[in-house]
């Protein structure tokens, strides 16, 4: 039978532990409890953002599951900071670099603590892959808890959310709609607890936190306010014991084909550009080889089903209307397209806990039909060429033109475009290129909707291409290309782009390229020099000297 206390006996067992037995006596420990297995309780939950509101609630349950099934839980909570509010200024360089203190900061708790497991709960952006890449570098039983999407708010007989709010913004400043329009959209997006409610990034790696077996079956979908998560989260509590018992640690769960089931999901549903990176980055956590060009191989198989927002008409919480998560995976799985024998944090395979749920099958609307699909292949796709010689990265489930050819309007930095869509100079035709925000030289690859928010208010969306070596936001529509890589701060052909030269986008044949002669780029590049980052202090410059190329998912390393 497998140890159930694999690693807690170091603090618990014999009397050199005495000082250690007597601290944790202190936190509520009796006798009997010594001899169960110590379950860390993570949690994101702050106050800080309405993402994660739930987490605490949801914490408790969780402790009550690992109380029940026969452990002993101990909670402990690490940051998130919210992608919403941190939008559009100097916050958003701290996002990414957030997922990296997250898993460091569990993986410190859980080592130096010597627990045998671990729920990890989160709530936005960053959180859910931070606690992902944690669960896969400790590599012990663990199960991952979402605290689930926002319900819509409304105007006028709309739905809205966040990506209202930034789209307005564009729409306000060109005169289009009125301020108090505005205020009215800003009182309405948030109407309470939740992720925000689109397939954005948050519920895109609860999908994938499930296709990846990491989460409870049909985890992923009910409302941060549905009682239905308590029950996940005590359901989840026990299920990590239940690992324990059965031996199962979390890269026996994260294999290759887990990770080839959740690109196949995201794909389907059209999710956010950011699951690229984020699944590269929990991948190499787990020591599993997985690459940029995985995602157009199943992409060519895999097609784009969910008529989801941000492109489409629908949230969360009505994708679990129709089932959720499950009916998409039995659908992926009925027509061959994931692998269904792969292991889950229920100790079961997919197919097996798809047969005892037995979802619904597709209704059609909110999920299409595989044989009346939105788009014939998956809604995210990697770009090639001249301008992104490793990669780029374009949400193609919003993306209809099959040909972009335009002149660059060059930005070092997401301020001067911004300034630029505001006072009106961005003009039908212009491929915005904003530079110098990759991981290294942002530093941080910041997110921007506040640029793509406001290009679409302006009436834009349509007629203006952005590349940028920063990111995007799961809110983000339009023509949008990011993730090129190298990043102009390593000399990436992006650091060589002038006002006026043309760009080409084909998503025919999936490139991206700067349309000039060899010869002009090889001079050009023979004249350009690093551009000085300027001061840099704590956690920002940590991140600039460790973190690698978003090509390879932003990871930090200290080779």
């Amino acid at each position: 039978m497998p140890d159930l206390k694999p690693r807690s006996h170091q603090v618990t067992d014999g009397i050199e532990r005495t000082a250690a037995r007597g601290m944790l006596r202190a936190v509520g420990m009796r006798d009997e409890d010594f001899a169960k297995p110590q379950i860390g309780i993570a949690s994101s939950w702050n106050e800080i953002t309405p993402c994660n509101l739930s987490l605490q609630r949801l914490a408790q349950a969780a402790k009550e599951g690992v109380h029940r099934a026969g452990g002993y839980p101990m909670e402990f909570g690490t940051i998130s900071v919210s992608d919403g509010i941190s939008m559009g200024h100097v916050g958003m360089h701290y996002s990414l670099v957030s997922r990296e203190i997250i898993a460091d900061s569990v993986e410190t708790v859980v080592e130096a603590e010597r627990l045998d497991g671990t729920v990890l709960l989160a709530g936005c952006d960053k959180s859910l892959p931070g606690m992902l890449m944690a669960a896969a570098r400790l590599d012990l039983a663990g199960v991952f808890v979402y605290a689930g999407s926002i319900l819509p708010g409304h105007v006028d007989g709309r739905e809205v959310n966040i990506a209202d709010a930034f789209e307005a913004v564009g729409a306000c400043a060109r005169g289009l709609i009125s301020r108090e329009e505005l205020a009215e959209i800003e009182r309405a997006i948030c109407p309470g607890e939740g992720a925000c409610g689109g397939m954005y990034t948050a519920n895109t790696m609860a999908s994938a936190a499930e296709a990846l077996g990491m989460a409870l079956p049909g985890s992923a979908s009910p409302p941060a306010v549905d009682r239905r998560r308590d029950g996940i989260a005590r359901a989840s509590g026990e299920a990590v014991v239940g690992l324990l018992e059965k031996g199962i640690t979390a890269r026996q769960i994260l294999t290759r084909e887990a990770f080839e089931n959740a690109i196949a999901v995201v794909l389907a549903f059209g999710g956010s550009t950011n699951a690229v990176l984020h699944l590269l980055a929990v991948a190499a956590e787990a020591g599993v080889p997985l690459e940029l060009d995985d995602f157009n191989r199943i992409g060519d198989r895999v097609p784009h089903l969910a008529d989801v927002k941000p492109f489409g008409a629908h949230v969360m919480s009505t994708v679990d209307q129709v089932g959720g998560v499950p009916v998409v995976m039995k659908a992926l799985l009925d027509a061959g397209l994931l692998h269904g024998d792969a292991l889950t944090c229920t100790g079961r395979t997919v197919a097996e806990n798809l047969a005892e749920i037995d979802p619904p099958d597709l209704d059609g609307t909110v999920i299409r039909a595989l044989t009346d699909p939105i788009h014939p292949t998956g809604g995210i796709t990697i770009l090639r060429g001249s301008l992104a010689p490793d990669g780029a990265v374009v949400k193609s489930a919003g993306f209809d033109a099959a040909e972009f050819r335009g002149r660059a309007r060059v930005f070092d930095g997401e301020q001067g475009a911004l300034d630029a869509v505001a006072d009106g100079t961005v003009v039908p035709g212009d491929v915005v290129v904003i530079r110098y925000e990759g991981p290294r030289g942002g530093p941080g690859m910041r997110e921007m909707l506040a640029v793509t928010g406001m290009i679409k208010g302006a009436g834009l969306g349509k007629e203006v291409l952005l590349v940028t070596d920063g990111r995007f936001s799961g809110a983000t529509t339009g023509l949008c290309i990011g993730h090129v890589a190298p990043e102009a701060t390593d000399g990436g052909p992006i650091a060589l782009v002038q006002d006026g030269d043309p760009i080409v986008l084909n998503m025919a044949t999936r490139t991206l390229d700067l349309d000039l002669p060899e010869e002009e780029l090889e001079k050009r590049r023979a004249d350009w020099t690093p551009r000085d980052p300027g001061r840099r202090r704590g956690v920002l410059a940590k991140y600039a000297r460790l973190v690698g190329s978003a090509a390879q998912g932003a990871v930090c390393s200290p080779e």
